[in-house]
C-alpha cells in the first residue's frame, strides 16, 4: 500500500515537472505541442528521436532549448559531406611524455555528452552516419581496441531535411531503426506564424530555467518503466507490429499489397515505452490502448517501407499506419470472473 502511495506521489510530481517544462519551452517555441511531447517522451524513456522537416521550422531551436531546461552536458555536431567518423567519436593521438616516451592518448569526440544534437544528419555520407550506430544502441564507443562508455543519460536528437532536397543522403535502415520516434515538424498555423514573426523581430531575449538534473532524469526513466502494461496492451502491440509485415498471415490485405517490409520487435518495445511515457505525462499509473495509438505513427513511420503500388495510389507510410490502427482489433483477453 505504501509503495502504491509513493508511486502516486511520483506521478503527481512528474506531471507537475512535465507541465513546467512545457511552460518554459513555450517561452521560446510557439506551437509544436505534439513535437515537444514526443521529444520529452523519448527523453523520459531513454530513446533517441529524429526530427524531419524543411529548413526554418525551428527544429534546432527546439532541441537546444530543451537542453537548456536539463542540467546536463549538451553538444552539437553540424553534419556536412566532409565530416569523418573520428570527428564524432574521437581519435587516438600520438604524443611525447616528459620522459621522452611516445604513447597514444584518446581524445574524446563530441559524442561524449548527455544530449547530442546531430544537426542535418542526412547531409553526411552513410560511412559517417554509421559512427553513431554503436553509441545509440550500446551507449559506448569503440576506437582502436578500446571501448569507452558514454555518459548517462545519453540521447541523440537528430534533425533531417526531406531526402529529396539537394545534397542529402538517405539514412540506412539500421540507423533509422535506432530512433525511437520519427517526428514530423510541420509548418505553423497562421496565428502561430504571426506570433513567431512578432516574437523573433522584437529584439527581446527570453531565458529558460533548468528543471531537471541528470540524476533526476535517470530516476524518472526508472520509475516510468514501472508503469503497468497489461497483457491486453502487450497483445495489442504485438498484433499491431505483426500486422505491418506483408509476409505475416494475419496482416490485412492492403498491407500485403502496399508494403515491402514491416517493423521488427524493436518497434513493439518502443510502442510500449512511448505509451508508458504518455500515461505518465497524463498522471496515470497504467497504459491504455489510446496511449499506444497516440505513439503509433511516430514509432512506425520510419519502420514500414512502402512499394511502388502505394506511391501510385498516393498512400504514404503514415496513411498505412493510420489505417492499421483503425483496422487491428482489440485482443480478446479472457476476463477474470469470481
Amino acid at each position: 500500500m505504501a509503495e502504491k502511495r509513493d508511486f502516486d506521489e511520483f506521478l503527481e510530481k512528474f506531471h507537475r515537472h512535465h507541465d513546467v517544462m512545457v511552460e518554459e519551452l513555450h517561452k521560446v517555441i510557439i506551437g509544436q505541442d505534439a513535437v515537444i511531447d514526443q521529444i520529452l517522451a523519448a527523453i523520459f524513456t531513454g530513446g533517441h528521436c529524429l526530427l524531419v522537416g524543411v529548413p526554418g521550422l525551428a527544429k534546432t531551436l527546439v532541441v537546444s532549448t530543451i537542453a537548456k531546461l536539463l542540467d546536463v552536458q549538451f553538444r552539437r555536431i553540424q553534419f556536412t559531406p566532409d565530416l569523418m567518423p573520428s570527428d564524432i567519436t574521437g581519435t587516438n593521438v600520438l604524443e611525447e611524455t616528459d620522459t621522452g616516451r611516445r604513447e597514444f592518448r584518446f581524445v574524446e569526440g563530441p559524442v561524449f555528452t548527455s544530449i547530442l544534437l546531430a544537426d542535418e544528419i542526412n547531409r553526411t555520407p552513410p560511412k559517417t552516419q554509421a559512427a553513431l550506430l554503436q553509441a545509440m544502441q550500446e551507449r559506448e564507443v569503440t576506437v582502436g581496441q578500446t571501448t569507452y562508455p558514454l555518459p548517462e543519460p545519453f540521447f541523440v536528437i537528430a534533425t533531417q531535411n526531406p531526402i529529396e532536397q539537394e545534397g542529402t543522403y538517405p539514412l540506412p535502415e539500421a540507423q533509422l531503426d535506432r530512433f525511437m520516434f520519427n517526428i514530423k515538424v510541420d509548418y505553423p498555423t497562421l496565428d502561430e506564424e504571426e506570433r513567431i514573426l512578432e516574437a523573433t523581430t522584437s529584439g527581446e531575449k527570453v531565458d529558460v530555467r533548468k528543471v531537471l538534473s541528470a540524476r533526476s532524469i535517470l530516476y524518472l526513466q526508472k520509475q516510468i518503466s514501472q508503469i503497468v502494461a497489461s497483457p491486453l496492451i502487450i497483445s495489442y502491440v504485438a498484433r499491431l507490429v505483426r500486422a505491418t509485415r506483408p509476409a505475416d498471415g494475419g496482416s490485412p490485405e492492403f498491407v500485403r499489397r502496399l508494403v515491402d517490409w514491416g517493423a521488427g520487435p524493436r518497434a513493439g518495445q518502443y510502442l510500449i515505452a512511448g505509451a508508458k511515457a504518455s500515461a505518465a505525462m497524463d498522471g496515470r499509473p497504467h497504459v491504455t490502448l489510446n496511449d499506444v495509438r497516440k505513439v503509433a505513427i511516430p514509432v512506425l513511420r520510419h519502420r514500414v517501407s512502402t512499394n511502388f503500388q502505394a506511391q501510385a495510389e498516393g498512400m504514404a507510410t503514415e496513411d498505412i499506419v493510420r489505417k492499421l490502427v483503425e483496422t487491428v482489433p482489440e485482443p480478446n483477453i479472457p476476463r477474470y470472473e469470481k
